[in-house]
């Protein structure tokens, strides 16, 4: 957990401090230093088929990546909680409706719906964040309505009812702070797996386009030099398993946080 840890909150930095780590704009182009292998002075870890550098990429990357997972897992929170309230204590018809949409959302493979909604929108990273933010949607909405009507069965509100609490006061302060946790570990998920799409869909060329920054167009870039210069790969791909590996880890954590004070 500690490993974890301390990993994501040192990509995090690197990330949001790329502009001032970052030893050389991650456009910039070396045509006279292709191909520079990792520790080469000027060049940490080398530089790519247009001569640019590998770690400032690298940095930039990862900036699209934590802003890509935060802005999508952002969207699919303000969706799927609207629609979780509004399922759990609208009209059963409303209900009814509500979970009948997300059904059909989910019953769709996520990244063939991320790759449909970006063909309707077009390619880019608000398409590929707007795509993330729709496709996770449903997850929240199903959890939220779960967790909304667990939590309203709950003895201690059921009291707070009947002396009278307002119902905003019993949903801010009984009912809300037990959804929290189990919401919380379904968004460090859903953000890990906003990563790791991202990475898929500018992989295949219709995420994040070029110049831009992306891990996965490091990937796609490196995937033709795997032979000649198979350093390439290494950077992005190790970066996209620790960040993966660290939501995950501190979601796993967070989940039996919260199980063993229940």
């Amino acid at each position: 957990m500690a490993f974890a840890a301390v990993t994501l909150i040192l990509l995090v930095l690197i990330a949001l401090l790329a502009p001032v780590l970052a030893p050389h704009p991650p456009y910039q182009q070396h045509l006279d230093a292709r191909f520079q292998k990792p520790f080469t002075q000027g060049f940490l870890l080398g530089t790519d088929s247009l001569g640019r550098d590998v770690l400032s990429r690298l940095m930039y990357g990862g900036r699209s990546a934590f802003i890509v997972g935060l802005v999508s897992t952002g969207i699919a929170l303000i969706i799927g909680a609207t629609v979780g309230i509004l399922a759990s204590y609208g009209p059963r018809w409303m209900d009814s409706l509500f979970m009948l949409l997300m059904d059909g959302l989910l019953a769709m493979p996520t990244i063939l719906m991320a790759v449909a909604i970006v063909a309707v929108f077009g390619y880019g990273l608000v398409q590929v964040m707007l795509a993330m933010g729709i496709v996770f949607s449903p997850l929240i909405a199903r959890l939220m309505r779960a967790e909304l009507k667990r939590a309203s069965g709950q003895d201690f509100v059921e009291a707070e009812i009947l002396v009278n609490t307002p119902g905003p006061e019993i949903f801010f302060t009984a009912i809300l702070p037990q959804v929290f946790p189990p919401l919380l570990v379904q968004l460090t998920s859903l953000f890990a797996a906003a990563i790791t799409i991202e990475a898929s869909l500018s992989f295949l060329g219709i995420g994040i386009q070029p110049p831009g920054s992306s891990w996965g167009i490091m990937l796609d870039n490196a995937r033709d030099y795997l032979i000649s210069a198979p350093w390439l790969a290494f950077p992005p791909g190790i970066a996209l398993a620790l960040a993966v590996y660290s939501l995950n880890t501190l979601g796993d954590h967070i989940n039996d946080l919260f199980h063993r004070h229940h």
